[in-house]
C-alpha cells in the first residue's frame, strides 16, 4: 500500500463509503505479512515510494512465485513488481501467478507492470562502457522503469574510443541523473561526470582481466574518482543504481 491508496481508504472511512471492518481487513498485514519462509513487506512503498523487490537468485521458484502472490493480492496496492536476478525456473513459477509477467533474460530480471505512471521529475541515463557491461546496465535500466522512471541506455562507448562517447553529449547533459557501468579500470564515470552537471551513479563490474580482480579494481578507481559529483555502488549492483537514481529523480 503507498500513500495515496491509504489517503483514499482513510477518507472513505471518515465518508461512510467503507465499513471499518473492511478497512481493518485491508490493513491487517501492514507492516508485513509471514509467509513462513518469507516475510512480506507490504509497508515498504508507504515508507520509501516504492514496493520491496524480491531478489530471485538463491530462492526456490516457488518461494518466489508465492511473494509475487502475495504482493498482487494487495488489491489497494499499485505499484509494479520486479524481481532480480531470476533464471528461467523462477519466471515460470512467476508466469504461473502472474500472466502479464515479463522476462528480461540478459539481466535476469522480471517485472509484473501494473502501474505506468511517470513518478521521477527527468530522465535517467544508463551508460555502459563496453558490451560486456551491458547485462548490468539493462538489470538498472528495467529496474529504473520498473520504478517509474523514464530511462534511456547507451551501451559501448567506453574510454578506448572516446568519439563514441562525445557523439552522444548533448543527450548526457539533457539526463537528471546518469548511471554509468563500467568494468576494466573503471574509468568512464570519471569522464562523464567531467562533462555533465548531473549526479553520476557507478557501477564497478566484475568484467576484466586477472588484475581486475573480479570488479574490485574498478571498484577502487570509482571510489578514487577526481570528478566531484560521482557516488559508487556495490560491484554489478545494477538494481541499487537504479534505486537510488529513482530516489534522486523523485526528489
Amino acid at each position: 500500500m503507498d500513500e495515496k491508496a491509504l489517503r483514499e481508504l482513510l477518507r472513505d472511512v471518515r465518508a461512510g463509503r467503507l465499513p471499518e471492518a473492511v478497512a481493518l481487513e485491508r490493513l491487517r498485514h501492514l507492516p508485513f505479512e509471514n509467509l513462513g519462509f518469507a516475510k512480506v513487506d507490504h509497508h515498504r512503498s508507504l515508507r520509501q515510494g516504492f514496493a520491496e523487490v524480491i531478489f530471485g537468485r538463491g530462492k526456490a521458484p516457488q518461494h518466489v512465485a508465492a511473494i509475487v502472490r502475495s504482493m498482487l493480492a494487495r488489491k489497494d496496492a499499485r505499484h509494479n513488481v520486479l524481481v532480480t536476478r531470476a533464471d528461467r525456473k523462477i519466471f515460470a513459477a512467476v508466469k504461473r501467478v502472474a500472466r502479464s509477467a515479463r522476462f528480461h533474460p540478459l539481466c535476469g530480471a522480471i517485472v509484473v507492470e501494473r502501474d505506468r505512471r511517470t513518478l521521477g521529475r527527468g530522465e535517467i541515463l544508463v551508460v555502459s562502457a563496453g558490451t560486456s557491461d551491458i547485462p548490468v546496465a539493462e538489470e538498472a535500466l528495467v529496474a529504473a522503469r520498473a520504478l517509474g522512471n523514464r530511462a534511456e541506455a547507451i551501451y559501448d562507448v567506453g574510454v578506448a574510443g572516446l568519439h563514441r562517447l562525445l557523439r552522444y553529449r548533448e543527450q548526457l547533459a539533457g539526463a537528471r541523473v546518469i548511471i554509468c557501468v563500467a568494468g576494466m579500470e573503471g574509468a568512464l564515470p570519471s569522464v562523464v561526470a567531467g562533462l555533465v552537471p548531473a549526479p553520476v551513479i557507478a557501477v564497478p563490474t566484475s568484467i576484466g582481466y586477472g588484475a581486475s580482480f573480479g570488479g574490485v579494481a574498478a571498484l577502487l578507481a570509482m571510489l578514487n574518482s577526481c570528478a566531484s559529483n560521482v557516488s559508487v555502488v556495490n560491484i554489478d549492483n545494477g538494481f541499487g543504481a537504479a534505486c537510488v537514481a529513482s530516489c534522486i529523480n523523485r526528489a
